[in-house]
């Protein structure tokens, strides 16, 4: 490690370092991104997240070589205010807001943020599943108020995009601890099946073999179509299903599935695919925990940013993508969490092994907030 800042290599892992070191404050380098691929550097879709970077910040320093192997990165404040940026289309919106999630409440003044390119796609966490799953969990954080919202103004769907939302998120002065120990039982299910540039029948379809599938376990389930036209329904066909679950105490677990872009791979039956993500759905209520797979770092990171308190949060399994960023978290805020693997009781009813979080955190308080 370079004393200066942060040493990495390679492309894996990209955005957590650069959101991780924009909130620290700490420089990073990262080098040999795919410099032994035929198409050596930084893929159009990093690039273009480097430029999105760089309009919530003042005064960052972004530093790439030539062959574009090398990134060097030294954060600016967070600024914040009225952002437009478009997505690079290789990756949905999703990709993009994740990032922005995380960075939003540490802004100098609350965000307006508006995304275009592609807002549903089988890669990345669809804006639908963004905004039923993560904004809750940031509210139980605390950071909630007038003005916290993500729409939806046009779908785009792989490859073609044309899609546009508007992420509204206040500031934050500080985030509040949080012990979320008990998911509780799931109360109801809510979804939304969406279909663009294809027959409405598509939609409902879907929704019917996803019924066929969760009324067995419950009956409160609601599902909406959501049909747009015209210059709202981006410029490729597809379709889609986001569930969520919710509990008793207030957690929320989802799943998701789209069809796959036009050109690519087998045609995606609307029936197979609501089956099958009401599976999804099912797998992520057995994996449980009060956060969901999609949103572990979003926690983790919040529960590191808090007061200095102890925060215990519950999981499910953790995904490699998160054990990479608990990694990540060490290196720049020096923060170690305690885990702690939960059996499941004998009878198998409460699902597969939680792992509980502790962590203390590190009282980070928004610098780039001006004092009222």
């Amino acid at each position: 490690m370079a004393s200066n800042g942060m040493v990495y290599d390679g492309c894996g892992f990209f955005r957590q370092r650069l959101v991780l070191s924009t909130l620290s404050g700490k420089r990073v380098k990262i080098k040999s991104i795919r410099s032994k691929d035929d198409n050596p550097g930084v893929r159009d879709f990093e690039a273009s997240f480097i430029r999105l970077l760089d309009k919530v910040t003042n005064g960052s320093r972004i530093e790439i070589n030539q062959t574009g192997t090398v990134l060097f990165y030294q954060p600016g404040l967070l600024s914040g205010g009225s952002v437009e940026h478009d997505c690079n289309a290789q990756r949905s919106i999703g990709y993009y807001l994740e990032a922005l999630l995380m960075l939003a409440p540490f802004m100098k003044t609350s965000l307006k943020a508006t995304l275009r390119g592609v807002t549903n796609d089988p890669t990345d966490p669809t804006v639908d599943l963004l905004k039923s799953t993560a904004l809750p969990v940031m509210k139980k954080f605390g950071i909630d108020g007038e003005g916290f919202d993500l729409k939806v103004v046009k779908r785009g769907m792989a490859p073609g995009g044309g899609g546009e939302v508007i992420f509204t998120c206040p500031v934050s002065r500080t985030i509040r601890p949080l012990q979320l120990i008990d998911p509780g039982k799931i109360k109801r299910i809510r979804g939304v099946a969406y279909s663009v540039r294809v027959s409405p029948q598509m939609a409902n379809r879907v929704v019917e073999s996803a019924r066929g599938v969760l009324n067995n376990f419950l009956p409160d389930i609601y599902i909406y179509t959501d049909h747009m036209k015209g210059a709202n329904s981006g410029r490729s066909p597809g379709f889609g299903l986001t569930l969520v679950a919710e509990t008793l105490n207030g957690s929320f677990l989802s799943a998701e599935m789209s069809s796959t872009p036009q050109g690519q791979g087998e045609p995606a039956v609307p029936e197979n695919l609501g089956r099958n993500c009401a599976k999804l759905l099912l797998e992520e209520i057995y994996r449980g925990g009060c956060v969901d797979s999609s949103n572990q770092s979003l926690a983790l990171l919040l529960m590191t940013l808090g007061q200095q308190d102890v925060s215990k949060v519950l999981l499910g399994p953790l995904s490699p993508y998160t054990i990479q960023f608990l990694r990540h978290i060490r290196d720049f805020f020096q923060v170690m969490f305690k885990i702690e693997t939960q059996k499941p009781p004998e009878d198998g009813r409460k699902g597969g092994d939680k792992v509980l979080m502790t962590c203390v955190g590190v009282g980070y308080s928004n610098k780039n907030k001006t004092l009222k």
